[in-house]
């Protein structure tokens, strides 16, 4: 078996060191999603979320004038307060269930101004 010279072991350990205490070996692993209602909710359903999401975090970008706010439908609004929800809860799947309405995604549903955290 081949042993690798001390000096080389010694610079692969501080290497891993360094990006473990950046955060880069984490960071590298974690997949950024979001969630965002299901197109097949219907309108109550949607008003719901939009009412329990923004209960609980400030939804004030969905407020007339402010980026998020265009479209002006419930999909949109429900899926932009729903990630609000997720994102500030900690991206577990089960703070984007809603009670079967919402799906996670792992594409960036961001458009123009409207940048979902």
């Amino acid at each position: 078996m081949m042993m690798m010279p001390k000096l080389t072991i010694l610079s692969l350990f501080l290497l891993l060191l360094s990006f473990i205490s950046e955060g880069t070996l984490t960071s590298a692993n974690e997949q950024k999603t979001w969630c965002v209602a299901k197109p097949s909710s219907d309108q109550a359903t949607l008003l719901a979320n939009i009412n329990y999401a923004c209960s609980q975090v400030d939804c004030r970008i969905l407020q007339r004038g402010c980026p998020c706010y265009y479209p002006d439908n419930l999909l949109n609004h429900a899926s932009i307060a729903m990630n609000l929800y997720y994102q500030s809860k900690g991206r577990n799947h089960w703070n984007c269930d809603f009670r079967g309405s919402a799906l996670t995604v792992i594409t960036d549903p961001s458009y123009v101004n409207c940048i979902y955290a």
